[in-house]
């Protein structure tokens, strides 16, 4: 199929040699300052940007029928309105913190701790990412996702980065050199810690997973998750 890359930083780099491993075709290589042209002719886009041109790509994709996934994180105040423009152009789309698949395999982990912790009252949890020093958002979108899991099977309702009150999640978010990325999620009581962690070894997940996504949402119309495509 022919796929349009938003954003060919490393991740859209590592995403091209995968997808054309498994024998696709870029079309598009869209880059700051180089324009949408050839847009149309793509059977997917697969958006790895930055926060602030995220929304324009994912509306040139809905406005030209053309499905997207996207990867960028940091702009998720304005998804809703992504959402309405998809339904409202019959469209396709894909939202994810985070596509590798291990991740995902993650995230359903953590809800399930979750929500058995939820059930005592002498546990704490707090969380901890870290990621390279060019990632531009604080906390990850990974890390907001774990939140989101455990608020939503707690009686917990925020996560902040500062100082933790009784119903929130802190969240210590580190760059730190060349880091692909580390979740740890982390349960203290007085007699003893239980730790879930994800630790991503390289880039090569992450494209992996955008890439099974882009080859799922051919001939389909909605607003789809990682769960949909794994069928989780």
């Amino acid at each position: 199929m022919k796929i349009a890359l938003l954003g060919y930083g490393k991740m859209g780099q590592v995403i091209e040699r995968i997808a054309i491993e498994r024998g696709h075709e870029i079309i598009l290589k869209k880059e700051e300052h180089n324009s949408f042209d050839g847009l149309e002719n793509a059977a997917v886009a697969i958006d790895f940007s930055v926060p602030s041109a995220a929304v324009l790509n994912i509306t040139k994709c809905l406005n030209n029928n053309v499905p997207v996934i996207s990867g960028t994180t940091g702009w998720l105040d304005q998804y809703e309105e992504m959402v309405a423009l998809c339904t409202k152009n019959n469209g396709a789309f894909i939202s994810s913190s985070n596509f590798s698949l291990g991740v995902n395999i993650f995230f359903e982990i953590n809800e399930y701790l979750a929500k058995m912790m939820s059930k005592l009252d002498s546990y704490s949890v707090e969380m901890e990412e870290i990621h390279h020093t060019q990632k531009l958002d604080a906390p990850s979108g990974t890390a907001i996702s774990l939140a989101k899991g455990i608020i939503e099977n707690s009686d917990l309702t925020d996560w902040t980065l500062g100082e933790a009150s009784a119903n929130q999640i802190h969240i210590e978010a580190k760059r730190i050199g060349t880091v692909p990325g580390t979740h740890t999620v982390l349960y203290n009581s007085g007699v003893d810690s239980i730790e879930i962690k994800h630790t991503a070894h390289n880039r090569e997940g992450f494209a992996l997973g955008a890439v099974i996504a882009a080859e799922w949402i051919i001939g389909k119309q909605g607003i789809f998750s990682m769960k949909d495509v794994l069928a989780l």
